[in-house]
């Protein structure tokens, strides 16, 4: 039950699946829930930020582990709008060495958790 970065259905699919499964996806995801605690944390996002699963579930996304992506491109988005399938090019500056990214912020009402899907920028 794999699933591409632009598929429409995106968080339909992440929410079916479980850890082992998420764990396969060549891009990375983070859930959290509406307060922003990390509560899923898949293998490439774990290999890409060099972090780990467990040092970063159970901490605020915004403040503790990714704290350049709380601003108005992406942390308020989430808190503001009720929902939210959005991309957007974005650059992380992971230890000084800029990686670019296209990430997708994915939110609806009702739903318990939240998600931001990263992918590897392509070369133009």
């Amino acid at each position: 039950m794999g699933c591409a970065f632009t598929d429409a259905d995106l968080l339909d699919r992440l929410e079916a699946m479980d850890d082992t499964v998420m764990d396969t996806l060549p891009f990375g995801v983070v859930a959290f829930t509406p307060d922003g605690i990390v509560c899923r944390y898949n293998l490439e996002e774990s290999r890409r930020a060099g972090l780990t699963p467990a040092n970063v579930i159970g901490r605020n996304f915004f403040r503790a582990v990714a704290p350049c992506m709380n601003n108005s491109l992406v942390a308020d988005r989430f808190e503001s709008q009720p929902e939210l399938d959005t991309t957007l090019d974005y650059v992380f500056t992971f230890r000084l060495k800029p990686v670019a990214v296209t990430i997708r912020m994915l939110k609806q009402s009702g739903r318990r958790r939240m998600y931001l899907v990263v992918d590897l920028r392509k070369p133009s």
